[in-house]
């Protein structure tokens, strides 16, 4: 421990040493201020070519860099105007769709309203027909029924009243008039 007291005892000293000789030493040559003017001097010239270029070439590449933003700046612009006409074209386009769409619609719509008055008259005359043809047809059979029955009752009615006697004379008459039209 008391080597290390011993130590900074001596440190102690000389820095007091040193701080009392601080001051501006006025002999130029043993100071070496030329030395480091010219230094200075050199390191400036020699800095300013080196840094002066180096920024130079940095401002170049900035305003090239701002150049080209710009550039695409206006061929953004442009491609957002030529957008925005195709846009306002491709509205009209769509609104002239819809038109046409909805008169087409309207159109369809009538021909099928059409086509259905059309079709619903044609059921309805078929209807009629159809009707008119069973009402004929119904007339027919009830025509046949009332002749078969009418001819069955008039047979038997005949049956019934013409005696064998009556039959022969009949068709005596019968077999003459067939002679005559012949």
């Amino acid at each position: 421990m008391d080597n290390l007291a011993n130590i900074l005892y001596i440190l102690a000293d000389h820095h007091e040493a040193e701080v009392q000789t601080l001051g501006l030493n006025t002999d130029f040559l043993e100071a070496n201020v030329i030395n480091i003017i010219l230094l200075l001097l050199g390191l400036i010239y020699i800095l300013k070519n080196f840094l002066g270029s180096t920024l130079i070439i940095r401002q170049q590449k900035v305003l090239t860099a701002i150049q080209e933003s710009e550039q695409r700046l206006n061929e953004a612009n442009i491609r957002l105007e030529e957008a925005e006409k195709q846009l306002a074209q491709t509205q009209i386009i769509v609104t002239k769709i819809l038109h046409d769409a909805q008169i087409t619609a309207q159109k369809v719509r009538e021909a099928i309203l059409a086509q259905g008055k059309s079709d619903i008259e044609k059921l309805t005359v078929a209807g009629k027909n159809s009707i008119a043809n069973a009402e004929q047809q119904i007339k027919k059979q009830i025509q046949k029924q009332i002749a078969t029955l009418v001819i069955q009752r008039v047979t038997s009615q005949l049956k019934d009243k013409i005696k064998p006697n009556m039959q022969t004379n009949i068709v005596d008459n019968n077999i003459m008039q067939l002679k005559y039209k012949l």
